[in-house]
């Protein structure tokens, strides 16, 4: 999906007070970034922020961070951000590759992955959000009872995922092919995509997974 540039969002990003300049500056310092001692969760390719921006209303004793590499997406969740002002979430714009450089050790509670870009040339799996090269980047700044939660609504893509979570030997705690119409679907959170989605009748995939 081509993106529509949005002119200005750089400086925007720039500007804000919701956005970390340096998120390597941060990397081992996230309480003392939000001020206290609650859990940090990430949400990596959060798009316009409407999952990350819920919860954090939702739950105000637990830090939130945003990561999205694309300007002209994460302007729209700064500009939510700029009416909600929610003491309790920042956004970052950076590629995910990076993430170990931005966090600890054990310094993430938890990460959310939504209907992240399937990369369907094979030559591209390893650029893939749940591919085993991702998982071990993730392993190095969860915590021990940290989990990933992962939703998408390309069957190929959950299918791919399955076989990079055994592969790297992590725990499957739950999954399904179908979230809206299992047990799992209460107190669900939807992003834009996913309720697109929904309204189409797509079904959507999830998956839960922890480090053994």
């Amino acid at each position: 999906m081509r993106l529509r540039n949005v002119p200005g969002s750089r400086d925007v990003i720039a500007e804000s007070r919701f956005t970390m300049k340096n998120p390597e500056e941060c990397r081992g310092k996230w309480h003392q970034v939000f001020g206290n001692d609650n859990p940090v969760y990430v949400e990596i390719g959060m798009g316009k922020g409407q999952f990350i921006m819920t919860l954090a209303e939702n739950n105000p004793d637990i830090n939130y961070v945003g990561i999205e590499k694309y300007s002209s997406v994460l302007v729209r969740a700064i500009e939510k951000q700029e009416e909600k002002d929610l003491p309790n979430l920042y956004f970052i714009r950076m590629e995910a590759e990076n993430i170990t450089e931005v966090f600890d050790q054990g310094e993430v509670a938890g990460i959310y992955l939504n209907f992240s870009d399937p990369w369907p040339k094979d030559r591209h799996a390893k650029r893939r959000l749940t591919s085993t090269q991702f998982l071990a980047r993730y392993e190095k700044i969860l915590a021990d009872d940290g989990q990933i939660v992962f939703k998408t609504d390309n069957r190929e893509l959950f299918d791919f995922s399955l076989q990079q979570v055994e592969e790297a030997q992590w725990k499957l705690l739950n999954y399904t092919y179908d979230l809206h119409h299992s047990e799992y679907v209460e107190g669900n959170i939807m992003t834009e995509y996913e309720e697109r989605f929904v309204e189409k009748g797509n079904a959507i995939c999830r998956l839960v997974i922890a480090l053994k």
